[in-house]
């Protein structure tokens, strides 16, 4: 696309009110970060200051709630000898957390010790909860279908030339807020699905496409199939700049070159899967991107017009971020094209140019975001999840090292992506003698008569074989679930329909 027309239309890349000067003055990155070695002293003209802002209030107030869990355990500790303790641990924790502590625990404080690890997975459970029925209530990350970002990412997906933009992240934490964050696309507009590794299930992904192909003969959604668009399937894999040998993807033994080589395998044979089955004419577009978990800059293999892929060559959004910083709106967007460009071995389709020089203008905020928010990289180099995220949904996680996910149908089929998050906690909450909180998760459709008693029916069963497997962290009470569904035809919240806390199911157990 010629210059002078992308510079009409860069608000599609910004928004019609994107910010043009700095508010702050930070230190100099970390001098270990070799390639991101210019100095703090502003942000990039093309960064959007007030999403950053945005972002960052939500941000400190989510894992804010969940933060002070462990204080507020500790104040309440002190405090179960006092003759009005249940009044007093109650007080104290709707002052702190804006919730109440389960009375039955409580009430046994005066016979018995009290139990401070039901207490803590208590309190996690209850903390996403709050989340969970902010994230659909007020759509506080303004991303919903019923968004003005949404509709205007969606369309420019459309000119773009793709109908669907499906995404798969690495199962790590660190990635969690890759969607709404690093690469600040609406999370209506995308389909996610995490697995560890990034190694998604290919039969799975070709069945999706299958539908999707349906649904646009059938009810023309959400395009017309006259219409010569295509899916875009992405692959994000991670990589540490700082740790590159231990602080990369666990799946891949901190190897990036790995991670990326086997991410493009599962590209390839998702393409080759659906033209093997559809004919060529029914080909799907890829795109690999790797994901820097210390400062969230992201590298775009871009593709040809064959979907031709290079594992060893790459956009580096820290390096444009460096090269157009001294540059206008205009003249920024104008070099990132050309970078991307000309960045592909042959010819590169005008709407693949397009839609990665937009993922790359949006990671530039990102980048400063990260910037300004720690002076320099983050400090949570490592995993520094909440709780552990099982099953199929969880479309209100949006933010880093909040959650780990495993994404399953069964703990048979999911076992390795599960034994991942449980070695990943044993590390950060049984070491300190804290439970490993864990979330099961099943969404569907209300449309569908009798789809709600199934996905109960599914945490439950879930739910058991979490306890055969883990059986010993279960008896030790290092282990507590909540059961819960969302109808994900609606914009109701996840329902809580179980708990390990349940008091009827301690008295069993």
């Amino acid at each position: 696309m010629a210059y002078r027309n992308l510079a009409r239309r860069k608000d599609r890349f910004l928004g019609p009110t994107a910010p043009r000067k700095s508010y702050f003055s930070a230190q100099q990155l970390n001098s270990h970060l070799k390639d991101s070695s210019l100095p703090l002293t502003g942000t990039h003209p093309l960064t959007d200051l007030a999403s950053n802002n945005k972002l960052q209030v939500y941000e400190q107030e989510v894992k804010g709630r969940f933060d002070k869990i462990v204080p507020l355990l500790k104040d309440v500790s002190t405090l179960q000898h006092n003759q009005d303790f249940v009044a007093t641990a109650q007080k104290l924790a709707i002052s702190k957390l804006g919730f109440e502590l389960p009375s039955n625990i409580l009430e046994k404080a005066w016979v018995c010790p009290l139990d401070m690890r039901a207490l803590f997975a208590s309190c996690v459970f209850q903390a996403h909860q709050i989340s969970s029925n902010q994230f659909f209530n007020s759509d506080p990350l303004s991303g919903s279908e019923s968004s003005n970002d949404s509709g205007i990412f969606e369309s420019f997906l459309s000119e773009c030339g793709f109908h669907l933009l499906d995404v798969t992240p690495c199962a790590d934490g660190r990635l969690a807020h890759s969607i709404a964050y690093a690469l600040r696309i609406p999370f209506s507009a995308v389909r996610r699905r995490s697995h560890a590794g990034a190694l998604f299930d290919v039969e799975n992904t070709v069945n999706r496409w299958v539908k999707t192909e349906h649904r646009r003969y059938r009810e023309n959604i959400p395009n017309s199939p006259n219409e010569a668009t295509r899916y875009l399937k992405v692959v994000i894999y991670h990589f540490s700049s700082i740790n590159p040998s231990s602080q990369g993807c666990a799946a891949h033994g901190s190897d990036d070159t790995v991670a990326a080589a086997q991410g493009l395998q599962r590209l390839l044979d998702f393409k080759q899967s659906v033209e093997n089955s559809f004919c060529c004419g029914a080909s799907v577009d890829l795109l690999l991107i790797g994901l820097d978990t210390d400062t969230d800059a992201i590298r775009v293999h871009v593709p040809n017009s064959a979907s031709h892929i290079l594992l060893d060559k790459w956009v580096s959004a820290i390096d444009i971020y460096n090269e157009t910083k001294s540059l206008s709106v205009d003249e920024g967007i104008k070099r990132i094209t050309e970078i991307v460009r000309s960045s592909t071995s042959g010819t590169t389709d005008k709407g693949m140019v397009d839609f990665v020089t937009k993922l790359i203008v949006n990671n530039l905020s990102q980048i400063d975001y990260v910037r300004q928010l720690h002076d320099g990289p983050y400090p949570d180099e490592g995993h520094a999840e909440r709780f552990i995220g099982v099953g199929i949904g969880f479309k209100e996680v949006h933010l880093r090292n909040l959650t780990y996910f495993a994404h399953l149908d069964t703990v048979e089929e999911g076992a390795p992506d599960l034994d991942v998050g449980i070695k990943i906690f044993k590390g950060l909450n049984v070491s300190r003698d804290l439970p490993i909180p864990v979330v099961i998760r099943f969404d569907y459709s209300g449309r569908v008569p009798g789809a709600k008693d199934r996905a109960i029916a599914d945490c439950k069963r879930v739910d058991n074989a979490i306890s055969f497997r883990y059986r010993k962290l279960v008896d030790d009470g290092l282990l507590h679930t909540c059961l819960t569904i969302r109808d994900r035809d609606a914009k109701a919240p996840a329902e809580v329909v179980g708990s390990s806390l349940d008091p009827a199911l301690q008295e069993e157990h």
